[in-house]
Formats: C-alpha cells, structure tokens, sequence
C-alpha cells in the first residue's frame, strides 16, 4: 500500500500489528527518520503503546556543549548536514528523557558516544553483525522500517534498499515465518530520491512491502559526515598497511583517517611508485621488515588490481576505483570464476571460448535452455541470440545448430553470435554504505553500466564464508582484512569494542568474523592497525601495546598481522615469546623496557633479552621529519582526498582539538587561561576566524574569554 502522510502510515501499522511495536531499524544512514519520528512521537502521546526500538549506529548532526563548540558546529551543520531530521528518540535518549514505555537497543554505538550514558549501556546488546538478524528475530521484531529510493529498470518499478541491504531482508524472511504461526508483522519503506540507486541483492519489487510511504517533502540530504583529518601516525601505519597488499586480490577496510591512508598510500604505490620507494627508503621500511613485506605484500603498481568485498562500503573505495586500482571483477558463478582464476578464459573471449566451457562441463555439447541463459547472462553470446528447437538463431536472423561439435555451426556462433566480452562482473560487494556527500554525488551519477559494479549485498554473504565458501574461496584470492583496534596486549589479543570496566566504546560489528575468516582462507591475512599510544582522561601518555587487559575482542588464538606506525608484526603461528618480541618491535621506545620487564618478570621471554637496536628508536621524530619533507612538496595532506569543512573551519578545528587536549590538563589550562585573560588585542590575521565564530560582534565577558582562549589556541597550533 502506497502512502503519502507517515501519519496516517502509522495509524495503519498499528491497526495491523497491534501496540506493541517491535521496531527494527537499520544501522546508519538508511533510517527512515520520519518515518520513525512519527512512531516515536505517537507511543510518546499515547502511553498504553509499548514502543522498543533495534538498531545500531544510530547519526545525529553535531551540535557541541561550550560556547566555542556551539558556535563552531552551527554553520558547519547547516551547510553539510542540510535538511537531515534528527531522530526524536535519539535526542531524548541523549538527554535521558526516554518514556518509560519506549525502549531503544543496539548493537553498535558511535564510538565513544555514551561512554557516560548509563541507559544506553545497560541497553547493549554485544553481537556479530552477521548474528544481528538472528537476534532481532528472536526479539520478536514485527516492523521494520527503512529507507528506499525508486526506480524504473526494465519496465518494472523496483525499489532499492540503496545503503543498507546489510540484514534487511534476512529479517523480513524472518518476521514473514512468524507471521505463518500468526504473529503480525509490517516492513515499511519511506522513500527518499536523494539515495543512490543501489543494485545487486539491494533490488526490491514492490510488493514485498506492507506499506510505502512517498512524499517528496520528506526527501531529506542523506547523513554525510565530514572526513576525518590524517595524522602523521595514521600516514605511517597507512604506508605500513600499502606494502601487504597483493595485486589481483581482495581488500576490506573501514571508515576514518586509517582507512584513508591505506587508500592515499596504496595510490602513491600505483600511481607514483618511484616516489613510493623512495619514501619507504627514507624511513627504513624494506630493511626492518622485509620478510612480511616480501613474504606478504608487494612493492610494485597494480596490474589486475583489486577486488572489494566490505561489510561497510566507503569513500576510501571510491578514490582507489577513480585511480584504477579497485578494478578486478568477480562474477557470482563457480565454474565461470574457477576458470578465469586459471586463466583459461578471460574476460575478453578467445574463439575456442565456448570449447573451454564445454571441456570443463560448464555448458552441454548441444546447447540447451539453460546454457542459453547462463550464455547470455554473462554477455558470452549476444542477448539477440535465441534457442529455437535444436537451433540457434543468431542476431541476423540466420538459423544454425545448437551443436559445439558442429564445426560449421560452432564458426557461425562465434562469427556472429558471441559477444564483447563477459557481463555481470562485480569489482565491489558491500553490505553498507556511510561516507561524505560526495560520495553519495559520486554513486548518483555513476552511469548505469559502473554502478553495477559495485553490488550491494547482505552481511551474511559478505562477513563469513558459511553457505557461498566454494564461490567466496574463489572471489576471495589473496584477501586482505583491515581492521582497527584500541589496544592489543602482548599475547596477540586485540581490544576493539569496549573497556575492561565493562563500558561499550562501539561494538562488535564484523571485525571477529573478518578475521576469523582471513584463518580460513589459504592465502588470506587480518591486518590490525593499531595507533601506538594514546592520551588518558589525565593528559597522559599511555601505551596502546599492553601486558594485558580485561576485556577482549579478538582471541590471541585468531593472532596474525599488527601494524603500528612503528612497523609490522607478523604473529600468526608464533610462539609466545616471539609474538612478545614482534609486538615491542613496533610499541613506542618510552614504554617498550616496562613491558619487557612485565614478561621477564612473568616468564614469557628469556630473561637475557634484549630489543634489537634498530627497533629502539620508535618515537614520533623519527618519522614526523620525514613527512614533513614530503608534506612541503603537497604530498601527505591532512585531507589529501577533500573535505566538507572550509580552511577555516580546519584552523578552528585545530585549534578546538589542541584545547580539548590540554584541558586535561590542569596546570596548562591555566597558564592558557592567564595567556588569555592577559590578551590586549586580536591580531588581524585571525580576523577572518573570528568572524566565522562570530566573535567580530562585541561579546559578554565570557564569551570574551572563550574568543581569547580560541586565540591563544590558534597561536600554539599554527
């Protein structure tokens, strides 16, 4: 049933599945907030509904807290973030002002988010992403709502799940059993044009939904967060992370600053590799670590390129597919990718082709139906091409037989009957997507042809091999999963998703299955970017390289390749003591000695150990020059594949970051707070930025002050 009011979409829903609304939602950007606002706002007015609410990941426009936040966030917000509706449960989730007969679950948070937020946490669940579906299921989820985007293809109106096909219809097969054993159930769709047209298992007929609900008024600016700046650190471990992965392979990687250095790093490789080298050369990269290097990964520019299969699809993805690295097609048949693996067809067809195919039983000597359609699905033979009788008609109107033995009839296929070359190819599976508005722009405008490159695909065929391994073995050649973690203690383990303390950062998501996959798969590899060292709540410097901790991840069991802006360790079938020795190799030298001391002291290593000297010298300086040399020469930007903010906003950010930094603290906070209560004037170079905080205008007191400190920040970041 098409609607236009969501209004009148809810009171439908209700009359059909009753007041206890189980309301599943997909992750990110594919929520149908007005839709969902509407819901909320009605079991908000009427209390006898029992309103719960399943998600992850759920996006709110950034607003801020201080006086310098507010004013930096507002103009910012408008122009990115546009006509993006805040969810109303998120708004009052945040300010724990929920109903108590609304409840909101999830599986995933922004990282760091609610940390301090007690209802959210006690209101976790920690799952797999691809064991999400099963749990909302078993929840008894009976609605589910998403965002749709239309469209005509081939004559027929279909809708596309667009961003999020990730666990939709895996829930829909779900709700629908329930419903069989009579337990109502409703999927809704909001439409909004403003998504990008997604194809592959994203494609939705119409009548798979309860209700749609089409109202180009509520056609909103997708959720587009900013990019990230990238540290001199994250270029390290970016340039580390470049030389493990193999041509005519497969790459996972996530969203934010690490995921775009890969990407930055793996371009200079492909495109610039004398400079690539050179660079490598400069900061002793070949020498310390050869043997993973040579062993693992390659140095040289990308022939057969690569292939994607991603539970998150980002925008890292779109400037490797611009730069002719993202460019290997797989093709969704076993026999078909098995024979262009060994290269006894390739995507540009020989005329022995259709021989091929026979000699390895992919199609009958006497072509029927079914190799007809399998033919012309993969643009083998022409789609003119038809099957009549025991003939083939062949685009000319000509008749021959359907005989490969037939030498004369086999010259006349191939004449005139066999195509370019092979269709369907996919160079992208995704499960979903979130990045900056240009990338949306980007999938728009893609013609029809590219954007079915980039198929979009449900997490249980993406983030493990179970019930697809024969064709994901064969897709997934030389694969590459590159994950992130928070801390990684000096058994192999890997801290990812929350604290010792019991406190959720983010979540699971799909980080164990890639790397438990990557162990199954022969020539597969999990790659863990790890920053080395972070700040504490004090200000202090802590190493990300521990003896041990309290919560885990990832099971030292699952142990294979670390990466720190101080190197690469390879510590998959090793030993204890040398997965200590390949771990402090690459921890920053302030804390490597105490964490050596911890494991003599434990028995892990021999007690006459000694780091290597060339591994003693891990500190930022070591590296940070190096940059800079090549900064100057516009290499290694902060935002090397653009922005959303203006070089303003950047200076201000800078600036706001520094702050939050040293308000940590204490004693320099207040040498900054005299500096700035002792500012005669402003120097006219940052009249501009004052201007952009709307500071030119006269200001209280206080304001005064927070424009001074923005000042004083300014001096020290520039």
């Amino acid at each position: 049933m098409e609607l236009s009011s969501v209004d009148e979409c809810v009171e439908k829903l209700i009359q059909k599945v009753g007041k206890t609304l189980l309301v599943g939602t997909p992750l990110g950007a594919g929520k149908a907030n007005h839709m969902l606002n509407a819901i909320y706002h009605k079991a908000k007015k009427d209390s006898s509904i029992k309103l719960t609410i399943y998600t992850a990941l759920t996006l709110q426009k950034p607003s801020g807290s201080s006086d310098l936040e507010k004013r930096f966030y507002g103009p910012m917000v408008e122009r990115v973030f546009g006509d993006y509706p805040d969810l109303q449960y998120e708004i009052d989730r945040v300010k724990g002002k929920l109903p108590s007969n609304i409840d909101v679950i999830e599986f995933y948070f922004p990282p760091g988010k609610f940390l301090a937020n007690k209802y959210a946490q006690q209101n976790y669940i920690s799952s797999n992403y691809t064991h999400a579906a099963r749990d909302l299921i078993d929840a008894g989820v009976n609605v589910l709502v998403q965002q749709v985007c239309k469209k005509e293809v081939d004559g027929r109106n279909l809708f596309s799940l667009s961003c999020n096909p990730d666990i939709t219809m895996d829930i829909v097969a779900g709700m629908k059993k329930r419903q069989e054993q009579g337990h109502p159930m409703a999927f809704i769709g909001q439409v909004n044009q403003n998504l990008p047209f997604m194809y592959g298992d994203a494609i939705v007929k119409g009548n798979e939904f309860d209700f749609v609900v089409d109202n180009p008024d509520q056609y909103y600016k997708v959720f587009g967060p900013p990019k990230l700046s990238i540290s001199h650190a994250d270029y390290m471990i970016g340039l580390y992370g470049s030389t493990l992965i193999c041509d005519d392979g497969e790459l996972q990687i996530g969203i934010g600053s690490l995921g775009d250095s890969l990407a930055y790093c793996l371009i200079m490789r492909h495109l610039n590799n004398p400079l690539y080298r050179e660079i490598l050369d400069k900061l002793d990269v070949e020498r310390k670590f050869s043997a993973p290097i040579r062993n693992l990964g390659s140095l040289y520019p990308f022939k057969k390129g690569l292939f994607a299969a991603t539970e998150m699809l980002i925008d890292a993805f779109m400037e490797l597919y611009k730069n002719g690295i993202l460019k290997k097609k797989v093709y969704d048949h076993v026999m078909l990718q098995r024979l262009l693996n060994s290269e006894k067809i390739s995507e540009h067809f020989d005329k022995d082709i259709l021989q091929v195919l026979h000699r390895n039983k992919v199609i009958h000597p006497h072509l029927c139906q079914s190799d007809m359609e399998f033919l012309k699905k993969f643009g083998i033979l022409k789609t003119q091409c038809a099957l009549i009788g025991d003939q083939i008609e062949l685009p000319g109107g000509e008749r021959v037989k359907a005989d490969l033995t037939n030498e004369e009839a086999y010259l006349q296929i191939i004449e005139y009957g066999l195509g370019d070359k092979l269709q369907g190819g996919a160079i992208s599976h995704g499960g979903f997507f979130l990045g900056p508005q240009a990338f949306y722009d980007f999938l728009r405008e893609l013609p029809e042809e590219e954007i079915k490159l980039f198929l979009m695909k449900p997490v249980s065929k993406i983030n493990h091999l179970y019930g697809h391994e024969e064709i994901d073995r064969l897709q997934r050649k030389n694969a590459r999963f590159v994950n992130t973690c928070l801390m990684m203690t000096l058994a192999g383990s890997a801290v990812s998703d929350g604290l010792e303390n019991g406190k959720v950062i983010s979540g699971v998501g799909g980080q164990y299955n890639f790397v438990s996959m990557a162990q199954e798969l022969p020539d597969g590899r999990s790659i863990i970017q790890l920053r080395s060292t972070r700040a504490d709540s004090k200000g202090e410097l802590k190493s990300n390289i521990v003896w041990n901790y309290g919560h885990i991840t990832i099971p030292r069991h699952l142990r294979d390749i670390v990466i720190t802006e101080y190197g690469i360790a390879n510590i998959r079938g090793k030993t204890d003591s040398e997965i200590i020795k390949r771990l402090l190799n690459i921890a920053d030298s302030r804390f490597q000695e105490s964490l050596l001391k911890q494991a003599k002291k434990e028995g892990k290593i021999e007690g006459n150990y000694q780091i290597p000297e060339k591994f003693r010298s891990n500190l930022p300086v070591g590296y940070v020059e190096v940059l800079n040399h090549y900064k100057k020469l516009d290499h290694f930007k902060t935002f090397p594949f653009g922005t959303d903010l203006t070089d303003s906003e950047i200076r201000i950010g800078k600036a706001l970051k520094y702050l939050k930094a040293i308000s940590k603290k204490k004693n320099v906070l207040i040498r900054h707070l005299f500096s700035a209560i002792g500012l005669k004037s402003i120097p006219d170079k940052y009249s501009p930025l004052m201007e952009r905080m709307s500071y030119h205008k006269k200001v209280g007191l206080r304001a005064k002050l927070y424009r001074n400190l923005l000042v004083v920040a300014l001096m020290k970041t520039e």
